[in-house]
């Protein structure tokens, strides 16, 4: 929460969650990311918070772009960015997108398998495609799955597979897993793509990049490491296993760029109890898994929330969202303390919501509009 968060919603009130983004933070981010890892580009995740204000800040600052979608990369270009500084980083693609993004001049491409790098080729001849590799995302709050990426053993024969059809076999991927709280997690992927590198440069391949992901993590209740000490701890990782032949790096921060950017101001519509034996409330927000916080899915991501009654005594309730849907409830498992003195009708701030919390937001499920948001 900074000071200028705090004048907007004072100064403008009105009904109904809104989400508000200090651009700010976001330009201070960066610039730790930019501080942190020197020579490593900065790859934004475009699906993070795709607001035009900070794609346009991003671009300013020199920020390039990971985009998942041809929507996405025309929001890019648009923002500024030139097409050398997107990658088409979704390893699920039709070919007709691939082709789309070849004609707007995007020459970077993700692939995992044969039958993408085939894709590539016809659609986009000539282009530079990177492997995405499996990593099991071991201490991530929100872990992948393993929907995307190749197992280490098999990316050589894709990136060989790009050279034999004429495109150029750029580099490798991974990605540790969202909110990603242990800087050492990224050693064993290194690891393995180190082995990679050389493989295929006893086959005549000499690997240019390596794209270290995103995980970098915001601050929720838990504590998380400055940017810093991913930056000192993946470069000692990569003097250790290249040597004096570090490839090219890029990075692909969302939620560590823009997550402690936003917080989301909510509503409590309803207190109750189950039962009357039931010590435990059951508390409802205007806001709920389909309208911001998907991302309470299995309790993963636990948001900081605040207000008016903070100083009272707390009682763990379960928190749990506005719609007909029984999946929409919150924080169960693990109840939530709120204070004991909260009411209807009282305001709640649900901090680090910057990242995931528009674009996870439904169109209108059970008729709520969605997720209002302000960049300021």
């Amino acid at each position: 929460m900074t000071d200028r968060i705090k004048e907007f919603l004072a100064s403008n009130r009105e009904d109904g969650p809104r989400l508000v983004v200090d651009l700010d933070v976001v330009r201070d981010n960066y610039l730790g990311f930019a501080k942190a890892l020197p020579d490593t580009r900065v790859f934004y995740a475009v699906k993070a918070n795709p607001a035009p204000e900070i794609l346009n800040l991003l671009a300013g600052l020199g920020s390039c772009f990971d985009a998942a979608s041809i929507a996405e990369i025309e929001l890019a270009l648009a923002a500024g960015a030139t097409s050398d500084r997107v990658s088409f980083g979704n390893t699920i693609k039709k070919e007709k997108d691939i082709a789309r993004a070849h004609a707007l001049g995007v020459r970077l491409f993700a692939v995992d398998c044969e039958a993408e790098v085939e894709k590539v080729a016809r659609a986009a001849p000539g282009a530079k495609v990177f492997c995405r590799i499996l990593c099991d995302g071991a201490g991530a709050e929100w872990p992948l799955s393993r929907k995307f990426g190749c197992a280490p053993a098999m990316a050589a024969r894709v990136l060989e597979r790009a050279h034999a059809l004429g495109l150029v076999a750029h580099g490798l991927s991974f990605h540790v897993g969202s909110q990603q709280r242990n800087p050492r997690m990224w050693d064993r992927a290194l690891k393995a793509s180190a082995a990679i590198f050389r493989e295929l440069a006893e086959r005549g391949i000499q690997l240019q990049m390596l794209n270290l992901g995103g995980g970098f993590p915001t601050r929720y209740l838990k504590s998380v490491p400055p940017v810093r000490a991913y930056g000192q701890t993946i470069f000692r990782a990569l003097r250790r296993l290249f040597g004096n032949r570090i490839p090219e790096t890029i990075i692909e921060p969302g939620r560590g760029m823009v997550g402690n950017a936003g917080v989301i101001e909510a509503e409590v519509v309803l207190i109750s109890r189950k039962s009357d034996e039931d010590r435990l409330r059951w508390v409802y927000l205007d806001i709920g898994k389909f309208n911001g916080l998907a991302e309470t899915m299995d309790e993963m991501i636990r948001y900081p929330i605040r207000t008016e009654f903070d100083d009272d005594a707390l009682a763990p309730c379960v928190l749990a969202g506005p719609s007909c849907d029984s999946v929409d409830v919150l924080y169960e498992k693990e109840p939530y303390l709120l204070p004991v003195s909260l009411e209807i009708g009282a305001k709640v701030l649900i901090e680090g919501t910057g990242a995931y919390t528009t674009t996870y937001s439904s169109v209108g499920f059970n008729g709520f509009a969605p997720l209002k948001a302000y960049v300021i």
